[in-house]
C-alpha cells in the first residue's frame, strides 16, 4: 500500500448532533460542551453541534443555544446546526452558527414523520430558509434525508433525489449531502446516485451514512472515489434518526478516519484524540458505541 496523500476529504463530526439525538440519555449543556472542545482537539473542523428544532419532538436538542453560547471559538472551526423550519432559522441565526444544514425527505411518507410536511412543502421551505441564510453570510447545505431507501416506501429513484435537488438548486446552496438515513445502501448505489445528482447539479457532494446492514464504510470509501468533498461521521458511532425504525448509529469518526489515512486521503484528524472523545461521551451515555477501532487499536501500533 502506497503511504502517498492523493487528496483532502472533510470529516463533519455528527455526533454532537445525529449521535446524541437519537440517546435515552439527555446529557447537560457543559457535557456537551466538553465533547465538542475534545472533537475540536481530535483536528475535527467542521462540527454539526446542535439542532434547531422543537424541543418537544428532540428534547436531546433543546439547549442548542445554551451550547452555542459557551462554545469555543478557535480560527478555522466552523460550527453547523439542523434547521428544518423559519423559526429554527431565526434561532439559528441569534445563536451564531456558521453553517445550517437544511433536510428534504425524498419520500412523502417520511418527510411528514420527519418534518410534519410534504415533500413539495419541504421544498418550498427549504427556498426561504437557504435564501435568508445566504443573505446573512451563512453556509447552505441541503441534505436529502433517505437518499437511499426508505424504511416506510422502500426504494428510492435516484431521479426522485436529482429532482429534488434540482428544485432546490436556485436558491444558492452551498452543499449538497446524500443520507442514507437508514443504512440500506451499497457501493453500487453510491455510484448510480451520484452520476444522477451530477447531472442536476455541480454543487460539492457531501454523504451521510449509516452502518445499520454493516456498508457504511465500504459506502464511504466508495463516495470518495465518486469525488465526495465531506463525510459525515460520529465519534463511536453513536446515533440514528428517532423518526426512523432501525436507524442505527452512524459511521464511527475514528473507524472512518482509519481507512481514509490508509487509503491515502488527509483528513487531519488524529485517532488517538477522536478515540478519547468517543470514551468521554460513551462514559456519560452510559455504554460503548459500535465503532471498532478503540478495541483493535491502530495499525502499525504506535
Amino acid at each position: 500500500m502506497s503511504d502517498v496523500e492523493v487528496r483532502q476529504v472533510d470529516v463533519v463530526e455528527v455526533g454532537p448532533r445525529d449521535g446524541l439525538q437519537n440517546e435515552d440519555v439527555l446529557l447537560d449543556s457543559s457535557a456537551k460542551v466538553a465533547y465538542i472542545e475534545a472533537l475540536i482537539a481530535a483536528g475535527l473542523r467542521r462540527i454539526e453541534a446542535v439542532s434547531f428544532v422543537h424541543p418537544g419532538r428532540v428534547p436531546q436538542m433543546a439547549d442548542a443555544e445554551a451550547v452555542m453560547a459557551a462554545v469555543s471559538r478557535p480560527p478555522g472551526v466552523r460550527y453547523a446546526g439542523l434547521v428544518v423550519n423559519r423559526r429554527g432559522l431565526e434561532r439559528a441565526l441569534a445563536a451564531g452558527v456558521d453553517e445550517v444544514n437544511v433536510i428534504v425527505v425524498a419520500t412523502e411518507t417520511f418527510c411528514q414523520r420527519n418534518q410534519g410536511m410534504s415533500i413539495n412543502e419541504a421544498i418550498n421551505s427549504f427556498l426561504g430558509i437557504a435564501g435568508a441564510a445566504k443573505a446573512a453570510g451563512l453556509t447552505v447545505t441541503l441534505t436529502v434525508g433517505a437518499s437511499f431507501g426508505c424504511p416506510f416506501e422502500g426504494e428510492v429513484p435516484p431521479a426522485r433525489v436529482a429532482d429534488i435537488i434540482r428544485r432546490c438548486a436556485d436558491a444558492g446552496l452551498d452543499e449538497v449531502a446524500l443520507a442514507d438515513t437508514i443504512g440500506v445502501g451499497v457501493p453500487q448505489d453510491v455510484r448510480v446516485l451520484t452520476e444522477a445528482v451530477r447531472e442536476v447539479t455541480g454543487a460539492p457532494l457531501r454523504f451521510h451514512f449509516h452502518n445499520t446492514r454493516n456498508t457504511g464504510y465500504a459506502n464511504a470509501l466508495a463516495a470518495v472515489e465518486a469525488g465526495a468533498g465531506a463525510l459525515d461521521a460520529s465519534s463511536g458511532g453513536i446515533g440514528g434518526c428517532p423518526f426512523a425504525p432501525a436507524a442505527t448509529g452512524n459511521i464511527a469518526t475514528e473507524d472512518l478516519a482509519y481507512a481514509l489515512r490508509r487509503t491515502g486521503v488527509r483528513t487531519g484528524i488524529s485517532l488517538q484524540r477522536v478515540l478519547a472523545a468517543a470514551d468521554y461521551v460513551g462514559e456519560r451515555l452510559g455504554h460503548t458505541g459500535p465503532a471498532l477501532l478503540g478495541r483493535a487499536g491502530d495499525f502499525p501500533p504506535s
